[in-house]
């Protein structure tokens, strides 16, 4: 943890740049079964279980871009790409699944909680935006279902590192449901999560493309949007299928998608959650 006084985007970045990223035990435990069974070993196998989990997925990728050839021109920015360069052994050498979410966080159960649900909320924001990137024809929706999984990577890496501050930004939302995210973090934090975001990305030379598929002051570039809608969808439907925020998702997913209201809420609400929000039964 860092010390009050050293509490600023800029030590927060190098901080979090120079230390190890942590991992979800999950993933060490899959990466763990997959070596022992030469079956089901294969690098199309690993890259499934690295992109169960960002935390494990930026590891990867921030370790390929401190290694890379001198020669090496082009960018990897996809997870099995990097593993296929790096080769399977030199994978399970190199890239640790250490240390591990669950003992960093053991003597702080309630962020653990929350930690959990925003990977959960990521998984979904990225598969959310790879089926989008489908219905429009995106050969490359892979890329876009990585910047989506990728996209509140430093909201996770907080929840590692300042659970108390999490906790202290989550409690003033609940306590004034009109208090906006970023507000709430600036006031405790002293800068947006976002701009960290942003920061580290670029401190750890992640690829280009991802970069600005991750930057939501491109959401003009329909590929952007799609991903800033997915996270968005995610977000707020994570807070129940009755948020307020949720009819403007659909709007906006609708005029991305070329869609009615309607149609977007059969594509993207639970079977059983009606058009006002609750529960069909």
């Amino acid at each position: 943890m860092l010390a009050a006084e050293k509490r600023s985007l800029q030590s927060w970045a190098t901080f979090l740049g120079h230390t190890e990223i942590p991992v979800l035990a999950r993933t060490g435990q899959d990466l763990a079964e997959l070596r022992k069974d030469e079956e089901l070993l294969s690098a199309r196998n690993v890259t499934r279980a690295v992109l169960r989990d960002p935390l494990m997925t930026t590891k990867l990728l921030r370790f390929l871009q401190q290694h890379k050839p001198r020669n090496q021109r082009a960018e990897i920015a996809l997870v099995e790409q990097a593993i296929l360069m790096l080769g399977i052994e030199p994978f399970y050498r190199n890239v640790l699944p250490q240390p591990i979410v669950e003992s960093l966080l053991a003597s702080e159960p309630e962020a653990l909680i929350h930690l959990t649900q925003v990977v959960e909320r990521t998984r979904r924001a990225a598969d959310y935006a790879m089926r989008w990137a489908a219905r429009l024809n995106d050969l490359h929706f892979d890329e876009i279902y990585m910047a989506a999984l990728l996209h509140d990577l430093a909201e996770i890496l907080l929840w590692c590192f300042a659970p108390a501050d999490m906790l202290r930004i989550r409690n003033d939302q609940l306590r004034d449901k009109t208090l906006r995210s970023r507000a709430a973090q600036e006031q405790v934090l002293g800068f947006a999560i976002a701009d960290l975001q942003l920061l580290l990305a670029q401190q750890w030379s992640l690829p280009q493309l991802l970069l600005h598929l991750m930057d939501d002051a491109h959401a003009q570039n329909s590929r952007v949007r799609n991903v800033v809608l997915a996270v968005n969808l995610a977000r707020h439907s994570a807070n129940g299928w009755d948020d307020a925020a949720l009819p403007d998702d659909y709007r906006d997913i609708g005029a991305l998608l070329h869609l009615s209201v309607e149609k977007v809420m059969e594509l993207v609400c639970p079977p059983d959650i009606a058009p006002d929000g609750n529960p069909t039964r």
